[in-house]
């Protein structure tokens, strides 16, 4: 059975992706030539539903017989696809009334689907959030990986290549952004993004610490111990991050990342380890 999202959560969010044309010419536009998404449960991160297609335009003679990628789109391959007003109603669907993500989305795939709906005269799909990941990796990741291209971001993290295919390039911008929340919950910034200042972790007792604790207080302290292991530490206004993005936080998104990674064994083994 696919995987469902309570009722009572935030909007959707659906992370689309388009693999266009490259103008090689003044005046020349870029034609759509593959849509990819998938809906994501905002509360679990897990995949809902997934839409591909690829897309004839209306001018084959756009599509380059051949592609410089392994995975690239050719004209052969386009040659008996759709036209996008024949799929215009399933991207509509799956686009309108949620929460869009993406990677470089703001300035270029949001655009395309405007300009591909305007073309057949049919309104467009309102996002209610947009979150480019883009932006915000570049913000709050810093500079770690590089040029922050997804393709970069991927090599960084060994999620592998790119594709440059829309359905398989959501998939990743998805881990991504997964690894890129674990790393700003569980690792501080370097010194020079914090003013030379290391974060603090609060709340962490080393083994050591532990152990002459209980030396000097006796069997209450295990109690009390065990009880603020149980809980989470507090965070404080100052210390949270937040993100602008129209009608949405991406910070909620975070956090709710950082609930998934909280639940689960990762961060359990990593502070046995700081222990």
């Amino acid at each position: 059975m696919p995987a469902t999202c309570s009722t009572n959560v935030p909007a959707e969010i659906v992370f689309f992706d388009l693999e266009t044309t490259v103008p090689n010419k003044a005046g020349q536009r870029f034609h759509v030539l593959e849509f990819g998404a998938i809906v994501v449960c905002p509360r679990k991160l897990e995949e809902l539903e997934s839409f591909c297609t690829l897309i004839r335009p209306g001018d084959l003679s756009a599509v380059g017989l051949k592609s410089g990628r392994t995975d690239g789109i050719t004209r052969p391959a386009v040659a008996e696809a759709p036209l996008f007003r024949e799929v215009a109603d399933r991207i509509f669907k799956i686009l309108d009334g949620r929460i869009w993500a993406g990677h470089n989305i703001q300035r270029f795939d949001c655009v395309r689907i405007k300009e591909s709906f305007a073309d057949i005269n049919m309104p467009a799909p309102v996002p209610i959030g947009i979150i480019d990941s883009l932006g915000v990796l570049t913000e709050k990741f810093g500079r770690r990986a590089g040029n922050m291209k997804m393709a970069t971001l991927a090599s960084y993290f060994g999620l592998g290549q790119q594709k440059h295919r829309s359905l398989e390039d959501v998939r990743m911008n998805l881990e991504v952004l997964k690894h890129c929340a674990t790393v700003l919950f569980l690792v501080p910034l370097p010194p020079n993004a914090m003013n030379g200042k290391w974060q603090s972790i609060p709340n962490v007792t080393t083994r050591s610490r532990s152990l002459l604790q209980s030396e000097n207080r006796g069997k209450s302290i295990c109690r009390e111990e065990m009880t603020s292991r149980k809980s989470p530490p507090s965070t404080s206004a100052a210390n949270q991050r937040a993100v602008p993005y129209a009608k949405e936080s991406i910070g909620k998104m975070t956090a709710r990342v950082k609930n998934v990674i909280c639940n689960g064994n990762l961060l359990k083994h990593t502070r046995s380890l700081i222990r």
